[in-house]
């Protein structure tokens, strides 16, 4: 059964959103469910808009659009709508490294300096001191391996999970490839981070190609990702959703327009973010990983590799839930603190919660508020695409919740 339903909204001041589509002659219950709570989200104002996608291994099960791609304009939210989804390019690149894998260009417990000597005598924090600035630097005690950089485990980290990496400043001579200096040694903890801009990197370097051509070749046109790019086609510029953020310092008021707009190009894509994707086209890619790396006859992965991607890789290091350093991301309560896992690419699910996603379940969200979960044990798996910070946003996560449950 496939549903599809387009939402019509004005602003996030009215009280309600007109809804016109089409469904399919299986409507079930479930389907009007799903509707109904998706519907009352954008209805009460929780969020401005909202695309949502359920998929098995056959192909989708139910999709729907409710509210505005833009709150200033009113412009509805359609099913094709193109979303930033940022830190979900993760899981993409991960992929395209674990293809070089199998091809044998290189292995997983490889240090990373071997193919990008800029990591070459990476340094650790040693000292910080948060009111002068002051630090201090030690040599990292083993170097950091491609398993490292592909599960955050390097050391590395992001300015809005790391209050030292906010307020580091380096001095004068002194450069950081990929962000900053390590927090610890690599393989010691988990902290969310850039590292998947070393995969992203190690892509380029090993394959000659860079991101975005490698992507199209080798994984966006064998799965049929045709609305998938770093770099938007101005014909499809209007089909993208507005950036749109909480008000406030403390991001807890009304949504508005973030100022100034992003453009569609990036002129340097990485493979920690950036691209932009429809939940059709990251339904393909979901529908991808439950079917064993192949969808329509396409194979772009060996199944044993894709089952080698959804297992723990950090051992008994705990995948802790992190508060945010920066106002545009939430504190990281989605995660099971010090339970849950991760993969090659993927946070894996550890406890079982009554009418959601099994252990051992991959997931991951981009810092707008989009996310989906795989769920192998009972071949599902959801995209549901918002477009608003900050990231982790308390009625995004209820509406992810919502979701979950009604799929």
């Amino acid at each position: 059964m496939t549903r599809t339903t387009a939402g019509i909204g004005g602003t996030m001041g009215v009280a309600a959103a007109q809804l016109a589509g089409t469904a399919s002659a299986q409507d079930s219950p479930g389907s009007a469910a799903l509707d109904a709570s998706l519907r009352g989200a954008v209805e009460r104002g929780d969020v401005p808009g909202v695309v949502a996608l359920v998929t098995d291994r056959e192909g989708v099960l139910y999709q729907s659009a409710f509210g505005v791609a833009d709150v200033a304009t009113g412009r509805p939210l359609t099913t094709d709508a193109l979303f930033r989804i940022a830190s979900m390019t993760k899981p993409v690149t991960s992929l395209a490294l674990m293809q070089l894998v199998e091809q044998g260009r290189l292995g997983l417990d490889d240090p990373a300096e071997r193919y990008l000597p800029e990591l070459a005598g990476l340094k650790v924090f040693e000292s910080f001191d948060a009111a002068s600035g002051d630090y201090r630097l030690r040599p990292a005690s083993r170097p950091a391996t491609v398993r490292h950089f592909l599960t955050h485990t390097s050391g590395l980290a992001y300015p809005f999970t790391s209050a030292t990496w906010r307020d580091f400043k380096p001095r004068a001579g002194e450069a950081y490839p990929f962000g900053g200096p390590l927090l610890f040694d690599p393989g010691e903890r988990w902290h969310y981070s850039t590292g998947t801009d070393v995969v992203g990197r190690l892509v380029e370097v090993l394959s000659g190609q860079q991101l975005e051509e490698y992507f199209r070749q080798h994984i966006f046109a064998p799965l049929g990702m045709d609305d998938t790019f770093y770099n938007v086609p101005e014909a499809k510029g209007p089909r993208l959703v507005a950036q749109q953020q909480r008000a406030g310092e403390r991001m807890d008021g009304a949504i508005e327009l973030q100022e100034p707009q992003p453009g569609l190009a990036i002129a340097a894509p990485i493979g920690g973010g950036g691209l932009a994707s429809t939940a059709s086209d990251y339904g393909r890619f979901v529908r991808m990983l439950l079917n064993g790396g192949a969808l329509d006859g396409a194979r772009v992965l060996e199944a044993e590799t894709v089952a080698l991607m959804g297992r723990n890789h950090i051992g008994e290091v705990p995948v802790p839930a992190l508060e945010s350093a920066l106002p545009r991301s939430a504190h990281f309560t989605f995660i099971a603190d010090g339970r849950d896992k991760w993969g090659l690419g993927f946070l894996i699910t550890a406890d079982q919660i009554p009418g959601k996603r099994s252990p051992g379940s991959l997931s991951w969200g981009g810092i707008n508020n989009t996310f989906f979960w795989i769920d192998p044990a009972r071949s599902i798996a959801g995209v549901i695409m918002m477009q608003y910070l900050p990231f982790a946003d308390a009625m995004a996560l209820a509406v992810c919740d919502e979701f979950e449950r009604g799929a």
